[in-house]
């Protein structure tokens, strides 16, 4: 009787044993799959940089400054893109050199492929006049030369401050049309 017990003890430990390690196994296979995921060359940037400036010019004029606190640059087969993810600010300049507009947001990406920006994330614009575009979102098509997002905008002027679902503008901000107007606030007390 006493070997009967030993036999089930031993067995039943083998049992457990044999468990445990299925256990461990599987839960190793679990956690190489995500150590593989996050190893993926795709999740790196190909280069990076931090606080930079970048200058745009043509024909020996510059065009436009960027400045970023991190640049990030995937090389993706299919669509390579550069991220900001600590935001940009953006000055556009005239032939004469002076500053057109500004742009500012707290995060942005510019697909090389199809050469289009997205700024996303408390994103302001300013154009000369001192008109202000003020949205989450703002697309910029630079063959086309036209700016334009699909959510909440509100643009001040100096006579009115107008709100609404979208907006379409040219690239320097200075003709616009607000989708789906919401609302005006007249700014002039006559």
């Amino acid at each position: 009787m006493i070997t009967t017990v030993k036999n089930i003890r031993y067995k039943s430990s083998i049992a457990v044993m044999i468990f445990i390690v299925t256990a461990m196994f599987f839960s190793c296979k679990s956690d190489i799959k995500q150590i593989n995921s996050l190893a993926d060359i795709k999740n790196f940037p190909n280069q990076s940089a931090k606080n930079i400036e970048i200058l745009y010019s043509d024909s020996a004029k510059v065009k436009m400054k960027i400045f970023a606190p991190v640049l990030n640059r995937f090389m993706n087969e299919d669509e390579p893109y550069i991220e900001f993810p600590e935001g940009i600010k953006v000055l556009f300049y005239t032939v004469n050199q002076e500053i057109e507009s500004s742009l500012k947001s707290n995060y942005a990406i510019f697909y090389e492929v199809p050469d289009i920006w997205e700024a996303e994330e408390d994103v302001v614009v300013v154009n000369k006049d001192g008109d202000i575009i003020n949205t989450e979102l703002l697309i910029w098509e630079r063959k086309k030369e036209l700016i334009h997002s699909d959510k909440f905008v509100k643009i001040t002027t100096k006579d009115e401050i107008l709100y609404g679902e979208g907006f379409e503008a040219d690239q320097n901000f200075t003709n616009y049309t607000i989708h789906k107007p919401t609302g005006v606030l007249n700014l002039n007390n006559e």
